[in-house]
């Protein structure tokens, strides 16, 4: 019997990289041909605490290479006990000053609690007041490509996208943590590419989302979901592809991808992941609520395989039998996912993280059921 239950979950977590593998190599990279900008944005960035990040994010705002009278920016600030607010303004007088912005370009308003969610209330506040009819969403601690704007607009241009995902990775040293962390998200990423692959998209990240005005509004925003302090991108998504699914696409582009920082401890770590593993059980996609089930059992069939090989139930030839086809499968998708982010480096610490993130996820699922979470200094029930 056990082993019977060894062979099904083994094989549909094979089935479901498999999947995402050729999923990737589905979705094309998008190139850019310099075509005439032409798409309105209204970028959208809230902010709690951030003071240590905004000078980053500020400079790549500068350097944006996109016509300047094409885009506004709206920074909403979720009552920050810190100095952001006076670091934006600061950067408003002096170099955004110089470099052709507007007090009219750059807005600075303040959060208007309504919901169990400050992030949700946020961003649908400043979609009130958006002037354009594009609006993308990032956060305060990344940091924007130059491009990033120009493959927005030509992917428009060229597509019928409402909706559009586009890549994240972080910037991180040599850490094992931070090691860890990007290899974590590298494997988020080639499954988020892999379910547009094929036509199951699942996830994406509010640090790199854009979508029509039109589509939020007719979309009824956040509501339905806003008793989640989290999950303003996967929520709207799902709701996006209820209503049109052919219209929300996958920005596969060099030039598109957002850089953040991971975090720096892991107690950190783990209240990150609480607070999305508290959100996955509110999902609509059944396809993703499938494969976080999928994934989190064969985790923890590596751990329970490991404990009865110990008391010698399952043999040491059927625990390593497994381990290779579980790492075969993972460092596929990471590896094709390391090539289109340029971080084939990481995948030295590949084999260490393997045996680590089994632990790590399984933990943060048991944990997630019983625990409250943190995020901003506020504390969220389950």
């Amino acid at each position: 019997m056990i082993i019977f239950l060894v062979i099904i979950v083994t094989l549909a977590y094979l089935i479901i990289i498999g999947s995402f593998v050729y999923g990737f190599n589905k979705v094309k990279d998008f190139y850019l041909e310099n075509m005439l900008s032409k798409t309105r944005f209204s970028i959208v960035i809230p902010f709690r605490n951030e003071a240590l990040n905004l000078p980053n994010l500020l400079q790549s705002i500068i350097d944006l290479q996109y016509p300047r009278d094409l885009y506004e920016i709206i920074f909403v600030d979720d009552e920050s006990t810190d100095n952001s607010k006076e670091i934006i303004d600061q950067v408003l007088d002096t170099k955004f000053s110089n470099e052709n912005f507007t007090r009219t370009d750059i807005k600075i308003i303040s959060n208007k609690r309504q919901t169990n969610s400050p992030k949700k209330d946020a961003i649908t506040k400043a979609i009130s007041i958006a002037k354009n009819d594009w609006i993308i969403t990032t956060d305060a601690d990344c940091i924007l490509p130059k491009q990033w704007l120009n493959s927005f607009d030509e992917f428009i241009q060229k597509t019928n996208a409402k909706c559009i995902v586009a890549p994240v990775i972080y910037k991180t040293n040599n850490m094992l943590l931070e090691k860890f962390q990007l290899l974590s998200i590298l494997s988020l990423q080639g499954s988020t590419i892999g379910g547009f692959g094929i036509g199951k998209p699942f996830l994406c990240n509010g640090a790199n989302l854009a979508y029509t005005k039109k589509l939020f509004f007719d979309l009824d925003g956040f509501n339905g979901n806003s008793n989640i302090a989290s999950g303003d991108d996967i929520f709207l998504m799902e709701k996006a592809i209820r209503n049109c699914k052919n219209n929300v696409q996958y920005l596969k582009c060099h030039e598109a991808i957002v850089t953040t920082k991971p975090e720096k401890s892991w107690s950190s770590l783990i209240s990150q992941n609480l607070r999305w593993a508290a959100k996955t059980s509110t999902y609509s996609n059944v396809f993703g609520k499938l494969t976080g089930f999928i994934v989190l059992v064969m985790n923890a069939l590596i751990i329970a395989l490991f404990v009865l090989c110990l008391f010698k139930i399952v043999s040491l030839k059927t625990f390593i039998y497994v381990l290779i086809i579980k790492f075969s499968a993972d460092f596929l998708i990471i590896f094709k996912t390391s090539i289109f982010f340029k971080q084939k480096e990481v995948l030295k610490s590949f084999p260490l993280s393997f045996f680590i993130y089994p632990f790590f996820s399984v933990y943060i699922a048991f944990k997630s059921i019983f625990k409250d979470y943190k995020w901003k200094g506020r504390t969220y029930k389950k």
